[in-house]
């Protein structure tokens, strides 16, 4: 695995969403990339879609267990993040996202990920959620 690739997998709880974004940080660090932009972008988008897993997912499904693996890659063209969990499917259509209302006290984070990302995919297959998040360089 190269520097500019990593792996880790966390559990499904609140107190996974720092060691994310620390993860995130030294992986960055790696990169030697001065661009305050993609990283805003696409460390913005990583928190929203890991706090949508680790809410949506316990919510939905109570079992002990729930777990999601970063990937976290950077080629000369793209950066690159793959969250997958083994939540219950999550039926969303993206295209349809909008930003809550400013009185709202929640449904801002995908709207946050997709106005950070210059591409933001889920599918659901073999019994995961899989969101990958895209920032072109």
């Amino acid at each position: 695995m190269s520097p500019a690739r990593v792996e880790f997998d966390v559990p499904a709880v609140s107190a996974s969403l720092d060691e994310v974004q620390d993860r995130f940080g030294a992986w960055w660090d790696t990169l030697g990339i001065d661009d305050v932009r993609l990283r805003f972008g696409l460390e913005t988008a990583l928190a929203e879609i890991a706090a949508n897993i680790v809410e949506h997912t316990r919510r939905a499904d109570q079992e002990a267990g729930r777990r999601y693996t970063v990937e976290l890659d950077a080629t000369d063209q793209e950066l690159v993040a793959v969250l997958t969990d083994n939540g219950l499917p999550v039926d969303i259509d993206l295209a349809a996202v909008t930003m809550a209302d400013a009185d709202e006290e929640s449904g801002r984070g995908l709207a946050l990920a997709i106005a950070a990302l210059d591409r933001l995919e889920h599918r659901h297959e073999g019994g995961h959620n899989v969101w990958t998040l895209v920032c072109a360089r």
